[in-house]
C-alpha cells in the first residue's frame, strides 16, 4: 500500500512532467512560428532553428529560480522562452520593431531581459562563458544567493575563451553551471571532425570541477542535471559542466538544407522528434491525456499568436534612433562635454607621481563604494600590486574578494570585469600592457563597449579599464593603440599627462556609466608625471582639454606623454621669439574639439602629436576637423608629428627614432611659423 510520502513524490513528479511538457511546447511552437513566418515570405530576418533541442532549453530553465540568470547565445530562442521572457517585447526585437527589448538595435544576437532572469546574450561563439563569470562573481561578492547558467553549443567547445571561462569559474568556485548543448553540428562540421574528444563532460576534471553528459532529448535527464549543478553551484562547491547530446534537425540557419548530412540518419531522426516524443511518453505513462496535452499546446500557441502578431504588426524604428544609446548621455556625438571648464581645487597639495596619484584615487574609491572591485593579474598581495606597485596593499586592506588575482588570461579579465558591471558592481580591471588590448579586444569593443546600444538603453556597462603604455620593451610590449579604441563607438578613451589630471579623470571613469579605457604612460610612471596633487578629492570631466601653456603664434594640440615633450619645445621656441599654445587633450572620447578650434583660431596655425603611429592615427581626424572648421584662416597647412609606420623596436636607438619627441616638433612649427 502507498504511503502518503509516496503518493505527494508521485504527484510531484507528474507535476515536473506537465511543467517540462508547457515549456517544451512553448519552445516547440515559438520556433515553427518564426520558420513559417519565415516561409510564407511574412517576415524577413536571420535565424537559427532549435527544432530538436527543446528538452534542454526546458530542463535547463526548470531546474533554476526566477531571480537565477541565463547567459545565452543567438541560437537562443529555446532558452529564452523557456525561461519566461516577455515573448511580444522578444519577438519584436528579433523582428527590429520599435516595440522590441532594444528597439530593435539587438536583433536575435542580443537578447536580455534582466526582469525575467536573461543576462546577456551573445553572438560571439564562446564569448558567453566569460560574462556569466563576472554576473557569478559579483553574486558570490554580494551573496545573493544566484546561481548563473550559460548556454552554449558543441562548437563553442573549440574556442578559447571557454577554457579560460571554465578555469576562473573553478579558481575561484563561481555559481556557474555550463551547459553545452551539442546537437551534433559546428555549424556545419559533424562533432567528429573537429574533435578527438569522444564526451565534453570529460574535459571538466582537467579544470578541477564536475562534468556529466545527459541525453539532451530527455527533459528530466537534462532536469535532474542541472539541478544538481545549481545545488551545488548555490552551496558554495563552484561550477559544474553539463552536456546534453541531441541531435538538429532543422539547418544551422533558416534555409540551410543540411546537405551535410547524411540523408537517412537525418531523417530518422526527424521521424521521431524528441517533442512528439516526450508528448506520447507522458500519455503512455498515465500522466497526462491527449485532450490534457492538447489544451497546453493551444494555450501555447495562443500566447505565441498574439505575440507575434503584435510584434509584426508593430511600428518599425524611426532613424532618429540610430545615434541613441551610445553613451549614457543618450547620444553618439563624440564631444559630449563641454560647460564650464573645472579647475583643481585649491587647498594643500602633496607631491606625487602618476603610481601613487592612481593608487591613491583607488584607495578612496573603494573606501567610499563597496561595488568598485578590481581585476588583474598579480595585482594582489603578495605578488606586490602589479608589475608597477600600483595597487599595492589594497588587498590586504579590502579583502582579495574585492582585489582579485587572475589567471594570466586577459579575455577572462576583461570579460568578468562586464559581467560583474551588468551586475551592479563597478569593476576595474588591469591589462599590465596596453598591447594586449588584442587578447581583449572581443570582450571590449563587441561586448562592453555595446552594452548600451545592445540593450537599446536599459543598461550600461560602469567599468575602468587601466593599461599601460610601455617604453624599451619592443615591438609586443610597447604599442600605443588609441587609434583602436576611438574607433569604437561606446568606449571612452583617457589618457592623463600629469599625477594630478589623472587624479582627477580616474574619479571621473569611476563614476561614469559607460565602459571607459585609462591609458598610463610608463614614461610617466617614473617622473615625468610627477607634480603637486590636491589633497582634497576632485573630478576632472572627460570632455575637457587643458590649456597647459598660453600662446599666440601657434598650437601644439596632444597628449599623454607627449604634452612634456610640447612644454619642452615651447619652452625651447620662445626664446627664438615663437609663442606655442599647448593643448592637453586629456581625453579622446570624448574629444574636446572646441578648445582646439579656439586656440587654432587664435593662432592660425596647429601641430597636432601623438606617440603612436601617425598613419590613421587620432591626429589624421583632429587634423581633419581642424581644417573643414577654420578653411580659409588658416596661416599655415597643419602638420601631424606622430610615431613611424614601424612596430615599436627594442634597440634604444631605434626606439628614439621611431617615437618623436620636442625635437620633432620644433621642427615641424618650423615649417609653418
Amino acid at each position: 500500500m502507498a504511503t502518503q510520502l509516496d503518493t505527494e513524490a508521485q504527484s510531484s513528479t507528474s507535476d515536473r512532467a506537465i511543467e517540462l511538457y508547457r515549456l517544451m511546447s512553448k519552445v516547440h511552437y515559438a520556433d515553427q512560428r518564426v520558420r513559417k513566418a519565415l516561409s510564407s515570405g511574412e517576415i524577413a530576418m536571420s535565424y537559427w532553428p532549435v527544432d530538436g533541442q527543446e528538452a534542454m532549453s526546458a530542463g535547463a530553465a526548470l531546474a533554476l529560480s526566477d531571480s537565477d540568470q541565463l547567459v545565452a547565445t543567438y541560437r537562443g530562442l529555446g532558452d529564452v522562452v523557456a525561461k519566461g521572457i516577455d515573448l511580444a517585447a522578444y519577438f519584436g526585437e528579433i523582428l527590429g520593431r520599435e516595440t522590441g527589448l532594444s528597439k530593435g538595435k539587438a536583433g536575435a544576437m542580443g537578447i536580455s531581459d534582466p526582469d525575467h532572469g536573461i543576462a546577456w546574450t551573445t553572438g560571439i561563439v564562446g564569448a558567453g562563458p566569460l560574462i556569466a563569470n563576472g554576473i557569478a562573481l559579483a553574486a558570490s561578492i554580494r551573496k545573493t544567493g544566484q546561481v548563473v547558467l550559460v548556454s552554449f553549443g558543441d562548437g563553442a567547445t573549440s574556442i578559447g575563451y571557454v577554457h579560460e571561462a571554465m578555469n576562473m569559474a573553478a579558481v575561484w568556485s563561481l555559481p556557474v553551471v555550463f551547459l553545452c548543448q551539442n546537437n551534433a553540428w559546428a555549424e556545419s562540421t559533424a562533432m567528429s571532425r573537429y574533435t578527438r574528444t569522444a564526451r565534453f563532460s570529460d574535459r571538466a576534471a582537467g579544470y578541477g570541477m564536475p562534468g556529466v553528459t545527459v541525453d539532451g532529448t530527455d527533459p528530466h535527464a537534462v532536469y535532474d542535471a542541472v539541478s544538481e549543478a545549481v545545488a551545488r553551484a548555490r552551496s558554495g562547491g563552484g561550477p559544474t559542466f553539463v552536456e546534453a547530446v541531441a541531435y538538429r534537425l532543422q539547418g544551422h540557419y533558416f534555409g540551410d538544407a543540411m546537405g551535410y548530412a547524411d540523408p537517412d540518419e537525418l531523417a530518422a531522426k526527424r521521424a521521431d522528434p524528441p517533442f512528439a516524443r516526450y508528448r506520447q511518453r507522458l500519455i503512455d505513462d498515465g500522466v497526462a491525456t491527449s485532450d490534457a496535452l492538447d489544451a497546453i499546446d493551444a494555450e501555447a500557441t495562443e500566447e505565441i499568436e498574439t505575440a507575434f502578431a503584435a510584434a509584426r504588426d508593430a511600428g518599425f524604428v524611426g532613424v532618429d534612433e540610430l545615434t541613441r544609446d551610445v553613451f549614457s548621455d543618450n547620444g553618439s556625438e563624440l564631444s559630449i562635454h563641454r560647460g564650464e571648464r573645472v579647475s583643481l581645487p585649491g587647498g594643500d597639495t602633496e607631491d606625487l607621481g602618476l603610481v601613487q596619484a592612481i593608487h591613491r584615487t583607488l584607495d578612496r574609491a573603494m573606501a567610499s563604494d563597496d561595488s568598485i572591485i578590481l581585476l588583474g593579474e598579480d595585482i594582489g598581495d603578495p605578488s606586490g600590486g602589479g608589475m608597477f606597485k600600483i595597487t599595492a596593499g589594497l588587498s590586504t586592506k579590502y579583502g582579495e574578494n574585492r582585489v582579485l588575482d587572475t589567471p594570466i588570461a586577459e579575455s577572462s579579465i576583461i570579460g568578468a570585469a562586464l559581467g560583474a558591471s551588468l551586475a551592479g558592481l563597478r569593476p576595474v580591471a588591469e591589462l599590465m600592457f596596453m598591447d594586449f588590448l588584442g587578447v581583449a579586444m572581443d570582450q571590449i569593443a563587441n561586448h562592453a563597449a555595446k552594452v548600451r546600444y545592445l540593450s537599446g538603453g536599459r543598461r550600461g556597462a560602469p567599468l575602468v579599464i587601466r593599461t599601460m603604455v610601455g617604453t624599451a620593451a619592443g615591438p609586443q610590449h610597447s604599442q600605443a593603440f588609441e587609434a583602436w579604441a576611438m574607433h569604437t563607438p561606446g568606449l571612452k578613451v583617457v589618457w592623463p599627462s600629469t599625477a594630478a589630471d589623472a587624479a582627477g579623470l580616474l574619479n571621473a571613469c569611476l563614476r561614469e556609466n559607460d565602459p571607459c579605457l585609462f591609458i598610463e604612460s610608463m614614461k610617466l610612471y617614473y617622473g615625468g608625471g610627477k607634480g603637486p596633487v590636491p589633497v582634497a578629492d576632485y573630478v576632472i570631466p572627460l570632455g575637457q582639454a587643458d590649456i597647459k601653456r598660453s600662446g599666440t603664434d601657434v598650437t601644439i594640440c596632444t597628449y599623454g606623454v607627449m604634452v612634456h615633450a610640447a612644454l619642452e619645445a615651447a619652452k625651447e621656441l620662445e626664446s627664438k621669439g615663437v609663442s606655442a599654445e599647448v593643448i592637453d587633450l586629456r581625453t579622446l572620447v570624448p574629444l574636446d574639439l572646441a578648445t582646439v578650434l579656439e586656440s587654432v583660431g587664435k593662432t592660425k596655425r596647429l601641430v597636432v602629436a601623438h606617440e603612436s603611429v601617425g598613419f590613421c592615427g587620432p591626429g589624421a581626424e583632429i587634423a581633419a576637423a581642424v581644417g573643414t572648421e577654420l578653411f580659409g584662416e588658416l596661416a599655415a597647412p597643419v602638420q601631424r608629428v606622430a610615431g613611424t609606420y614601424t612596430p615599436v623596436p627594442r634597440a634604444a636607438t631605434l626606439e628614439a627614432a621611431c617615437r618623436p619627441g620636442a625635437a620633432q616638433l620644433v621642427e615641424a612649427i618650423g615649417r609653418i611659423v
